[in-house]
């Protein structure tokens, strides 16, 4: 097994586990459930049939890896990459990045995102950064529409055309685009740019091992090669599979469908490692994209332990039984032993010879156990180490059992109609033509 899996305590999950915390009827109507999610997912019968490209990613990209090569050889000479794009066009990429930064450590290469949201403050402060930059830019938009991204890229297009001239921009530019249309694709048909596609069949939120993700990702040297190996592991156990015991996305999605029937609305996805932030937040996204609609769906919160346990763990402890949790814990880590020193006035000789990450880990465990005896239901994915290889695997699976959960609730995984609904608003309000 790539990743181990605990449901409270218990590492051998299996469907008695679920019915002896839920009962048997209320499990067993929700597991048949989650196997005709599988079914409908797997023969493309499901609603949102047509963004189901994702499920074949891993293989269908490591057959395309040379392709990432050559544009990252093209990008090699620049020292300042600008990935603008907003949602799903951004927060896998800034996910993988964060998570595996040397933290203090200069980086050859630096990537700044833009177009993530709408603050001047931002924006200008980045164009006045830029003018001693050997900078390019990746834009990333189907449409090349979307308000923060194109309002980011104008601003971004200018300054570039700016410092280097015209001549450049086919040198400095990687269109991700509509295949045939979109002012994005009519420019890089103008100007002769690099340029890939965003799948019709891939919706923004499963789309980071795809070139969206893939093409940002390889330019920043993060090993793309070993980040789909993982996710393609994870896949050859998880696509298809009915036996509860060895399927971890199964055992996921039953756990949370489980705890949404009895009224517990609110799952916090908590991790004892910051770099895991952006993992978070792009978790975030793809759940709450997917499963917030029709007046349904978990809504999805997290926290950084144990830093928020002096903030948000009191309420987790004590407050509202409204909410479970689900655990991101991850086995290894950097070496840092605690020493003994002659002056015990700060009381933590009895740690010394012990590891940092021991330490981590047991309030990790500690805390686990705390949670689950004030009532928070709790589920593990324990992984070896955090690297390209597991991160493909933690990918890969939540978007898998995301789709099983959104269609047990009879929820169309792919689909974000709500999202318009400010869109709407705005450009009215901002006097759009047509609005």
């Amino acid at each position: 097994m790539v990743l181990n899996t605990y449901f409270l305590e218990d590492k051998n999950i299996n469907l008695g586990t679920f019915e002896h915390f839920y009962g048997s009827k209320l499990t067993n109507d929700l597991y048949k459930k989650s196997l005709e999610a599988i079914k409908q997912l797997e023969n493309k019968s499901c609603k949102g049939s047509d963004f189901l490209g994702w499920l074949d990613l891993p293989q269908k990209e490591l057959n395309q890896l040379q392709k990432y090569e050559e544009l990252k050889q093209f990008f090699k000479e620049y020292d300042t990459i600008i990935s603008i794009g907003i949602g799903g066009s951004y927060l896998g990429i800034r996910a993988i990045i964060e998570a595996l930064k040397i933290p203090f450590q200069k980086q050859s290469k630096e990537i700044i995102f833009a177009g993530h949201h709408l603050s001047s403050r931002y924006l200008k402060n980045l164009l006045n950064y830029l003018d001693n930059k050997n900078f390019a830019l990746i834009v990333i938009s189907k449409s090349g529409t979307t308000a923060e991204p194109a309002i980011a890229f104008r601003f971004l297009y200018k300054k570039l055309i700016e410092k280097f001239g015209e001549k450049e921009i086919s040198k400095r530019i990687i269109v991700i685009t509509d295949k045939e249309k979109g002012t994005l694709r009519k420019l890089a048909n103008q100007f002769q740019l690099k340029s890939d596609i965003v799948p019709d069949d891939v919706g923004g939120r499963y789309s980071v091992l795809s070139p969206v993700g893939l093409i940002p990702l390889s330019i920043m040297n993060i090993d793309i090669k070993s980040l789909l190996e993982g996710a393609l592991s994870i896949q050859k156990i998880i696509r298809n599979q009915s036996e509860i015991e060895i399927n971890p996305a199964l055992q996921y999605a039953l756990y949370r469908n489980l705890n949404y029937a009895l009224k517990k609305q609110i799952e916090i996805l908590s991790t004892y490692r910051p770099e895991l932030f952006y993992i978070l937040e792009w978790w975030k996204q793809l759940y709450g994209e997917s499963e917030g609609k029709n007046y349904k769906g978990i809504y999805p919160a997290s926290s950084i332990f144990t830093t928020d346990l002096h903030s948000l763990g009191q309420w987790i402890q004590e407050g509202e039984r409204n909410l479970f949790e689900t655990l991101i814990d991850i086995q290894e880590d950097d070496d840092l032993v605690l020493f003994s020193q002659q002056d015990d006035s700060d009381g933590l000789n009895y740690l010394s010879g012990k590891s940092l990450n021991y330490i981590n880990r047991t309030a990790l465990q500690a805390t686990r156990k705390a949670h689950i005896s004030g009532g928070v239901p709790n589920f593990t994915f324990e992984i070896k180490e955090l690297n390209e290889f597991y991160l493909g695997i933690l990918i890969y699976l939540f978007e898998y059992a995301c789709a099983i959960s959104a269609l047990t609730l009879e929820i169309n995984p792919f689909d974000q109609p709500g999202v318009e609904a400010y869109k709407t608003n705005m450009f009215k309000m901002l006097g759009k033509p047509g609005y």
